[in-house]
């Protein structure tokens, strides 16, 4: 699974409409609406990397009121959630 997290500027009157649009994407596991030089930060998920160019490009930047789109892919993952479950194995709740 390749992760990329995705900085959007938008049109500042429309960031609901836009984040529920790029929400609604296949491929778009979370939105979040931000401070700072951007609006939202999506999360995306594909299989490909052929992929991102499908959700990124291809459908994100073509929504209305994208005005343009910073992509940083993942090379790793680190999150609470898989620690636990790593340090877990083999114990009985």
């Amino acid at each position: 699974m390749i992760t990329a997290i995705v900085l959007i500027k938008t049109s500042v009157d429309r960031i609901p409409e836009i984040a529920e649009t790029i929400a609604a994407l296949d491929s778009v596991s979370e939105v979040y609406s931000v401070t700072g030089t951007y609006d939202l930060v999506a999360m995306v998920r594909v299989a490909r990397h052929d992929d991102l160019a499908d959700v990124i490009p291809g459908r994100i930047s073509k929504i209305p009121g994208v005005e343009g789109t910073d992509t940083h892919v993942a090379f790793r993952t680190y999150s609470q959630h898989d620690l636990e479950a790593a340090f877990a194995i083999g114990l009985d709740a």
